[in-house]
């Protein structure tokens, strides 16, 4: 017989089971807010979280190491500074890649796998692909399902969810597949008063999300673009300036300004009705006023005006290659722009046959924009839809190609391997070392300066059919896999483009198709 505990973990599994079933067919899945379905049919509400029950184990975890490898000795890792957005929340807490320089790593040290304890919460087949830490350490997560993107307010410990507000809705009448589907929901930011700013499918819209006085999620406010975008267009990312400005971008290549005490909308386009330049990636801004986006197409600078107009600084096509690579959401460069110092921004390109690092002179008058190219990664089988993470001189990337869907890692199926990095010098960039052993599919990859580790969630090939899941370690001055811990067993423990997050006390998390993970050290001793 089964007990209340198991009938419910059956339950899910079946749910997640159901709710996958439109991936099996062939089609690249997108960045980090695809999202997997909160319930079994068009128009039912979305599936509730489940207070008090884990992601559900499964007897193989039993048959594969919990854990490979040994403790890391932290080795913090000099870098230059990030300064701090006054328009964010701090650095480190504010968005899915850290801070306004899209970092994607950490002052504070992550786990260092000294007796790792896992935990987990199972959120009713929803994941929550981006979050953010508000002042008083709480998780705010933006979660998506079927029926659209669900704000939660969310316990860093318990992984209980504290209050939950639906934020945008699905139309799934137009026959958009919701698991390549970006558009209202794909990032968002806090504020340094603790208010997010998501984007919305009602009326294009971004909405201001604040917790109230009686600790529930609420609108305060909801500005809408419908007016000022194109109505087959949709809002993909949103950013401050250093000025206040709030920057929103959307699919088809749009670059506007908000201003929130007027309501005045500024909105220009990247690229043009006879050559159009998507945006599939969120945005970094930097301390001088630039903002830059990257689409399909070309990397930018852009700056506002004094009367806040966004205006083009600088353009610089990239090799998009011939082919969009599976893994890839776009035909065009997967990463968010990557800043360092107070000079440089890199992101990869789409080139054949082998994917490039390149990173730019970002200020406004360099003699020079392209400082560097580097090949990096399998030559016909590497590619990124993840931003780069900060490392110390250089830039770390992750290999995703293969990833055409949760397929793609079922029945001790596995992508292909490998990360890299590329070492910045004065004269230009070279490769500074290559894994091609470990593997991970989708994850966002983070840094922690703090120690000197770089995290991604792995899934190694195995022969006996068993998807076992891991959180890894890797050395961000060498690339050398240090530990590997299992998560779990089984489909419900796949990240699916989902980030890794270190909270401010240094504990991991990582979002599953099932719920949420989190990872800390135990014992020293």
């Amino acid at each position: 017989m089964l007990t209340p505990l198991t009938r419910r973990a059956a339950v899910l599994l079946g749910g997640v089971a159901l709710a996958l079933t439109a991936t099996l067919a062939p089609a690249n899945l997108a960045a980090a807010t695809l999202a997997p379905a909160g319930s079994a049919a068009p128009g039912l509400p979305s599936i509730p979280a489940i207070p008090g029950l884990p992601i559900p184990s499964l007897p193989t975890d039993l048959l594969v190491p919990s854990f490979i490898g040994a403790p890391a000795t932290p080795r913090p890792v000099a870098h230059p500074r990030v300064p701090q957005n006054p328009f964010l929340s701090a650095n480190g807490t504010s968005s899915m890649h850290t801070d306004a320089y899209s970092s994607d790593a950490y002052e504070v040290s992550g786990p260092l796998g000294h007796d790792l304890q896992v935990t987990s919460a199972s959120y009713g087949v929803r994941e929550c692909a981006t979050m953010t830490f508000d002042s008083q350490g709480r998780i705010v997560g933006l979660c998506g399902g079927l029926e659209g993107f669900t704000m939660m307010l969310i316990d860093p410990v318990t992984l209980e969810p504290l209050s939950e507000l639906q934020i945008s809705q699905r139309d799934l009448t137009t026959g958009t597949n919701p698991f390549t589907d970006i558009c209202g929901g794909t990032y968002f930011f806090l504020d340094q008063r603790d208010h997010a700013f998501a984007t919305s499918t009602e009326e294009s819209s971004i909405a201001e999300v604040a917790v109230n006085d009686a600790g529930d999620l609420e609108v305060l406010q909801r500005w809408a673009l419908a007016d000022d975008i194109p109505a087959d267009d949709c809002l993909v990312a949103t950013e401050p300036d250093w000025s206040g400005n709030l920057w929103f971008f959307t699919q088809q290549g749009y670059a506007g300004t908000l201003d929130r005490a007027s309501g005045k909308v500024q909105v220009i386009r990247l690229g043009s009705a006879r050559a159009p330049e998507g945006n599939f990636n969120s945005v970094s801004a930097d301390e001088t006023g630039g903002v830059y986006p990257v689409t399909t197409h070309a990397m930018y600078r852009l700056d506002a005006t004094a009367s806040g107009r966004p205006t083009v600084t600088w353009r610089a096509a990239y090799d998009r290659g011939s082919v969009q690579k599976p893994g890839m959401l776009s035909q065009g460069s997967g990463t968010s722009p990557t800043l360092l110092g107070k000079r440089w921004v890199a992101i990869t390109d789409n080139a054949d046959p082998q994917t490039q690092v390149l990173v730019y002179d970002r200020r406004k008058r360099a003699a020079t924009r392209l400082h560097c190219t580097v090949p990096v990664l399998r030559p016909d089988a590497g590619t990124t839809e993840n931003s780069l993470v900060s490392a110390g001189n250089g830039f770390i990337i992750e290999n995703n190609y293969g990833y055409a869907g949760v397929q793609s890692t079922l029945f001790g199926q596995t992508t292909t391997p490998g990360f890299a990095k590329v070492r910045l010098t004065r004269s230009g960039c070279e490769l500074a070392w290559t894994n091609d052993t470990i593997v991970a599919p989708t994850s966002v990859p983070k840094g922690s300066w703090g120690n000197g580790l770089v995290y991604a969630y792995t899934k190694p090939e195995r022969s006996d059919g068993i998807d076992a899941w891991y959180f890894s370690a890797l050395d961000m001055r060498t690339g050398e896999t240090v530990w590997s811990q299992l998560t779990g067993t089984g489909i419900q423990w796949n990240n699916h483009y989902a980030a890794i997050y270190l909270g401010p006390d240094g504990a991991a998390y990582i979002a599953t198709l099932a719920g949420l993970v989190r990872i800390v050290d135990g014992s020293t001793s």
